[in-house]
């Protein structure tokens, strides 16, 4: 009576280790599809970011050409409109360097996001091989102490 006690209370065990393990997967799943979705957002943030800073380069350099040409147009003209010209140029280059650190800020992010997947990737794993062991080390118990008749 003490060895039947015994085997259905390894195998309680062993069928509570596999829910633990089915709940550890199950979590890791959640985490790991919350973390790609972060992850997806980040990169979209930066491929518009990407988007943008191309489209001030641009606009960048249109306005260095454009300029150069009212620069050449206005010598001998005011020094003011020289002057607004030319701040409207630094405000995009000051425009252009704020994106390049977002952009570089979003990319720290991103490998932040994708070292901190791989972490909880790795402790799942681990969690789950030691689940596993518990599953075979209880399973191995439960087939050698069967009783023979």
């Amino acid at each position: 009576m003490k060895k039947l006690a015994k085997k259905i209370s390894i195998k309680d065990e062993a069928a509570l280790l596999r829910r633990e393990m089915a709940k550890a997967k199950r979590e890791w799943n959640a985490k790991n599809r919350k973390l790609e979705l972060q992850v997806k957002s980040k990169e979209e943030d930066i491929q518009k970011k990407r988007g943008e800073i191309e489209k001030l380069k641009t606009q960048l350099e249109k306005k260095t050409k454009v300029f150069s040409q009212v620069k050449k147009e206005i010598v001998g003209k005011k020094d003011k409109e020289l002057q607004t010209a030319k701040e409207l140029l630094d405000q995009r280059g000051v425009e252009l360097n704020r994106l390049k650190e977002e952009v570089e800020y979003k990319n720290r992010q991103l490998a932040s996001k994708d070292m901190e997947m791989e972490s909880n990737k790795k402790a799942t794993d681990e969690r789950i091989f030691q689940l596993e062991a518990k599953v075979k080390e209880l399973e191995g118990k439960m087939s050698g102490s069967s009783p023979t008749a």
